[in-house]
């Protein structure tokens, strides 16, 4: 299928100063009109090849709201709306995305391997809860070392609370959060303070309230069954109407906004078995643009399937995603901090998958899962680590709890420094979730805002049940309550309190060791051994790149263990401690003084560790080179 790379074809465009382009799909109505707000008579459109309908007027203006009137029955929204300033359920307003004026025509889109993302949600990152806001934290996100931030579905969705993951205008940008405009000013401002955007984009399935695009055509398919119904159309009959809307709207975010790279949720629940995958179909159609523009557009997914054909490149009959999440790193490493193994946790033994995580990506790669109750999974062998993203928490893991606990109320101050350790030292990708960096307290919850009694109901019960097997006592917060909202809202003014100041600090210092050692900078799953001791509860990670060399000793215990420090060639060369999260530096209000390990230590030496504790060392690594970034001032970021 041949797609315009060079400006919006689908939908109301605007390529001339004087006259609206309108295409609609609709291949099983009959007759479509353009009702434009405040004209008497709708304008009917032409009906072409493939289903499309079109329209070329000069009565349609930017500012004007308008619907398509199907078969002189009933009107609705545009199924590809760029704007609903009246909701889901009112009319569609005209923009033109294309008249923005860019200002970073010298933006480079960071390589992946640099990529370190901080996952936000608009709605909750700030009081306010807009674009607008957003920008004004950028500052503090720099100074914290993100170049990469990932912003949750932007979609437009019912009211004004959401995930994101209800959206049912795929190209509307919520207008709560400031629209198409926010949010291309937000991109703006990104690049111009070096953060690359990455846009989180939901194309498994549809949400429930203001959904019309069945009043259109066959978006929707009943051949396959997903957890929210039918299947979105990638292969059923109509399925090419249903393909283009997805890649336009992906070349959309590129094109129109300048996303730099899409994160594509549940991968796993696209049904597709096309000759040429809609996935596949995706990469080239980004390859083209790409060729187009000469700007740099990665696309990443969420796939819990094990399987490398997603992120390997078409060349190699792969699917060609630059890169995926990995949760199962997640998994292991919540089990080796003490998480209880029961649901996807019960697949997981702890340090000796997170050491097999550390070297072959994916933990399952044809053993036999007892959840799954099968073999699962294939090797990655060939797959660099830039093609991995991990993390110690993100929304999913934190609002799917039945009280949304963030890791700060589930475990204790040294089990989050060893968390984020484990994370930022990883041969990988590294994600944060907002908050995340100085132990945010409050929880992040399952929210929503419809209008419909019934839907507001379903999704009620829907969680009560969803819980029903967890007899802990507490009612499962409500889902429609603003409380439950509100509470997701993060609090900035703890960055001037402690634990928070001190969380916050060392956060930022191991994201400088992170960028500033080559060891630890360049992502070889090559260069690295493994080696976890089951019964003390330990894990020794060793990476090098070069001449250097870099020691990574964890205690998930929460007693002290004695560790030997390994061999590593001949060089008697002593390790040289960078960082030790048993240090009283990183002991806000504590009894006593910590015992830390030695600044120096040679090979075979012991090393006595403190409960819970990260050790970082490093060989051939000139400490002049190195240098700490000013520590963020609270007072600048307060709101």
């Amino acid at each position: 299928m041949n797609y315009q790379l060079n400006n919006r074809s689908i939908g109301v465009s605007f390529p001339g100063t004087d006259y609206a382009q309108v295409e609609v799909w609709a291949p099983l109505v009959k007759h479509v009109a353009l009702k434009i707000y405040g004209q008497p008579a709708a304008i009917p459109l032409k009906k072409e090849v493939l289903g499309y309908w079109r329209l070329t007027t000069d009565q349609l203006n930017p500012g004007d709201l308008y619907t398509f009137l199907l078969d002189g029955r009933q009107d609705y929204p545009d199924p590809v709306s760029l704007c609903q300033p009246r909701g889901v359920h009112g009319p569609s307003e005209a923009i033109d995305t294309a008249s923005f004026a860019w200002s970073d025509q010298n933006w480079v889109n960071p390589p992946l391997h640099q990529y370190l993302l901080y996952e936000l949600h608009t709605g909750t990152f700030t009081s306010e809860g807009t674009f607008q806001a957003l920008e004004s934290k950028l500052d503090y996100l720099k100074a914290m070392g993100i170049n990469a931030i990932e912003i949750m579905p932007v979609a437009q969705f019912s009211g004004s609370r959401n995930w994101g993951y209800d959206g049912v205008y795929t190209y509307a940008v919520q207008n709560s959060y400031g629209g198409a405009r926010g949010l291309q000013h937000l991109i703006n401002a990104c690049h111009e303070k070096g953060i690359a955007v990455v846009l989180d984009v939901v194309y498994n399935h549809f949400g429930p309230e203001g959904n019309y695009q069945s009043k259109f055509g066959p978006y929707l398919t009943d051949k396959y069954c997903t957890p929210w119904g039918k299947a979105v159309n990638f292969d059923d009959a109509w399925c090419d109407g249903v393909r283009r809307f997805v890649i336009e709207n992906a070349l959309m975010w590129f094109r129109d906004f300048h996303v730099d790279a899409l994160r594509l949720d549940a991968v796993h629940a696209i049904k597709d078995f096309s000759p040429v995958h809609i996935l596949e179909e995706l990469r080239g159609a980004v390859d083209q643009l790409m060729d187009v523009t000469g700007r740099r557009h990665y696309v990443l997914v969420e796939s819990d399937l094990n399987d490398p054909r997603y992120i390997k490149s078409r060349a190699a009959s792969g699917y060609g995603m630059d890169a995926q999440w990995m949760d199962e790193f997640h998994h292991a490493l919540r089990v080796a901090i003490g998480e209880e193994k029961k649901g996807y946790y019960a697949d997981f033994e702890g340090v000796t998958h997170l050491a097999k995580a550390y070297q072959d990506g994916y933990v399952y790669d044809g053993q036999f899962s007892p959840v799954r109750q099968k073999l699962f999974g294939l090797k990655a062998e060939h797959n660099p680590g830039e093609q991995f993203i991990v993390f110690s928490q993100n929304h999913d893991q934190v609002g799917n709890r039945k009280l949304g606990e963030r890791s700060s109320a589930l475990y204790s101050f040294e089990a989050l420094k060893l968390m984020a350790g484990a994370v930022l030292v990883s041969p990988y990708i590294p994600l944060l979730f907002m908050g995340e960096e100085w132990a945010e307290t409050n929880p992040f919850l399952y929210f929503v805002s419809h209008s419909e009694p019934d839907l507001v109901e379903a999704v009620r019960q829907g969680r009560k049940e969803e819980f029903a097997a967890f007899h802990s006592g507490e009612e499962v917060p409500d889902p429609q309550s603003e409380e439950t909202f509100d509470q997701a809202k993060l609090p900035w003014n703890r960055l001037a309190e402690e634990p928070h100041k001190t969380m916050l600090r060392y956060y930022q210092t191991l994201i400088a060791l992170r960028q500033q050692l080559p060891a630890l900078a360049q992502l070889d799953r090559r260069q690295l051994t493994a080696v976890a001791n089951e019964e003390m509860n330990t894990l020794v990670l060793h990476r090098w790149h070069g001449d250097q060399h870099v020691l990574c000793l964890m205690n998930f215990s929460k007693n002290p263990q004695t560790l030997q420090v390994p061999a590593v060639g001949e060089d008697p060369l002593p390790w040289q401690k960078l960082l030790d999260s048993a240090d009283a530096c990183w002991q806000p209000g504590t009894q006593g003084q910590p015992h830390s390990a030695p600044d120096s230590v040679v090979n075979a030496e012991s090393i006595r560790l403190q409960p819970e504790s990260f050790i970082l060392y490093a060989q051939h690594h000139d400490q002049s080179r190195f240098h700490l970034p000013d520590p963020i001032s609270p007072r600048l970021y307060l709101s």
